[in-house]
């Protein structure tokens, strides 16, 4: 049983995870499109492909598919989740299971406007969002929204170009600065981060993880600390469950005056779920688990309660890379 990483990155600590888990029973093979990609190097093998933009590259793929005999195969990164889903039918044929959600769901996901939409629709409370000037302005001169407000692309990852404005000029500035921009109500509750497995065999909600951010980096949570509250357990099963997410799943919540806010989804493993990991939450054992064929039990909430990570800097050394 084999399993695949696609785009791992500096994805470490995952990669590591999957390799213990797998140890035995299989091998983990990973994938980048750069050389200085640290993650690769604790697979038991790793390809150096193309970009996922460039001609050919689901070729590629499935001839590493077919070559490691692979069984299962994953993204860290949000443009290619869509990707690999519109190809899901191609992977069935080689007996590869594609570990992620739906395709409409990935685009959903890394639509921002879409998501807010689809949570509006659906009675979530989240933050205001408009794509449109004259609605914001309108907005603001009710008092339905106020300064300050983010300002962001309607489709992106890893928090990139994200801004805060603080006036109507800067707002207007921003706006301009990309094709299909939007601009989302300041929230400065109290973030919150979820690490959440949906079963691919039993379509239901078998693990989820909650942490309260402590300090952000780069897009990323740097330090958080565990915890559990039941209600909101059950408002992110609902959530899940309406969407029909299948495999991982990153959430981001915001808390504020006890009322939870539903912000973003990321149909993969987030930066930040080595805290879940480590606090008990294995979800390479249930992806594992579901590849052989086997469901997995209920197993919500059962994680060491008030853990505090701390991210910090290691470094790899590997011989010089001729390119």
């Amino acid at each position: 049983m084999n399993l695949l990483i696609l785009s791992a990155g500096t994805r470490d600590k995952v990669v590591q995870y999957f390799k213990k888990t797998f140890a035995g029973v299989g091998k983990i093979v990973a994938t980048d499109c750069s050389p200085y990609a640290p993650a690769i190097y604790e697979a038991d093998g790793y390809y150096i492909v193309p970009r996922i933009t460039e001609p050919g590259y689901m070729d590629i793929i499935f001839d590493i598919c077919r070559k490691e005999n692979i069984n299962g195969v994953l993204s860290l990164i949000d443009p290619e989740l869509s990707l690999i889903a519109k190809h899901e039918k191609e992977f069935a044929k080689l007996g590869v299971t594609v570990i992620e959600s739906s395709y409409e769901l990935c685009e959903r996901t890394l639509n921002k406007w879409e998501m807010y939409c689809w949570m509006k629709e659906h009675g979530y409370p989240c933050a205001k969002s408009y794509i449109d000037l004259n609605s914001f302005y309108q907005a603001v001169e009710v008092g339905e929204v106020s300064y300050p407000v983010f300002v962001k692309p309607m489709k992106g990852s890893a928090s990139l170009h994200i801004s805060r404005a603080d006036d109507k000029e800067t707002v207007e500035f921003l706006f301009h600065q990309g094709e299909q921009m939007l601009i989302q109500e300041y929230m400065d509750g109290q973030e919150i981060g979820v690490d959440c497995y949906i079963d691919m065999i039993s379509k239901e909600v078998v693990s989820i993880f909650t942490k309260k951010k402590l300090v952000m980096r780069a897009g990323e949570t740097d330090k958080a600390v565990s915890f559990a509250d039941e209600h909101l357990f059950e408002e992110v099963e609902r959530f899940v469950k309406e969407n029909g997410f299948i495999g991982q799943i990153d959430i981001d919540i915001f808390e504020k005056n006890g009322i939870y806010y539903f912000s973003e989804v990321n149909p993969r493993f987030g930066g930040g779920y080595p805290h879940a990991y480590e606090c008990g939450a294995d979800h390479m054992t249930l992806i594992k688990n579901n590849l052989a064929g086997a469901a997995n039990p209920k197993h919500i909430g059962k994680y060491a309660l008030g853990k505090v990570m701390m991210k910090y800097n290691e470094l790899m050394l590997v011989d010089e890379i001729k390119e």
